[in-house]
C-alpha cells in the first residue's frame, strides 16, 4: 500500500488549509534563517484541538535533532489545557510547504495521537490522514507497559 492508498486520505477541507496558513504564518514571522541559509528556526506547525482552538510551535534545530516543530505545537496545546487534538501540520520557511512528519514525529503521534489527522503533501495536492496509518506495524508503546 502506498501512502496515497490509505484508507483515511481524504482532500484538506477549507479548515485544515487555516491550519496550514497559520503554521505558514507562524514559521514566515519567526524563522532565523535567509532563503539560501540553514537556521534554528525553520518549521512551523499547528494543531487544531476539539474545542476548535489552535496552537502552534516552531522547531529548535541542534546537532542531534532538537524539537521538531510538531512536538513543540503538540507541548504547547497541552501547555493551554487542550487535552483532545483533531489535526496537526507542518510547515517549512521561505514558501517551502506542507513537510510531512519524521518518523520520530509518526511513533509520537501513534502513541499519543493515533485518531489526530495529519494534513501532508500529496501526488495532487495536500491531503489529510489519520496518524495510525503513516506508521503500519509500529512500535505499541502502550502495549510494552507493564
Amino acid at each position: 500500500m502506498t501512502a496515497f492508498e490509505l484508507a483515511s486520505a481524504r482532500p484538506v477541507s477549507e479548515g485544515e488549509l487555516e491550519l496550514v496558513e497559520a503554521a505558514r504564518s507562524t514559521i514566515d514571522a519567526t524563522t532565523d534563517a535567509g532563503p539560501d541559509e540553514d537556521g534554528i528556526h525553520t518549521v512551523g506547525a499547528a494543531v487544531r484541538a476539539a474545542d476548535g482552538r489552535g496552537h502552534v510551535g516552531g522547531n529548535l534545530h541542534h546537532c542531534p535533532g532538537g524539537p521538531c516543530a510538531e512536538l513543540v505545537a503538540l507541548g504547547s496545546a497541552r501547555a493551554a489545557g487542550a487535552l483532545e487534538l483533531t489535526h496537526i501540520v507542518a510547515v517549512a520557511n521561505h514558501g517551502r510547504g506542507v513537510m510531512s512528519p519524521c518518523g520520530r514525529d509518526r511513533q509520537v503521534l501513534a502513541d499519543h495521537y493515533p485518531d489526530i489527522r495529519v494534513i501532508l503533501p500529496g501526488p495532487d495536492g495536500l491531503i489529510s490522514v489519520i496518524a495510525r496509518e503513516l506508521l503500519p506495524l509500529a512500535y505499541d508503546h502502550a502495549s510494552a507497559q507493564v
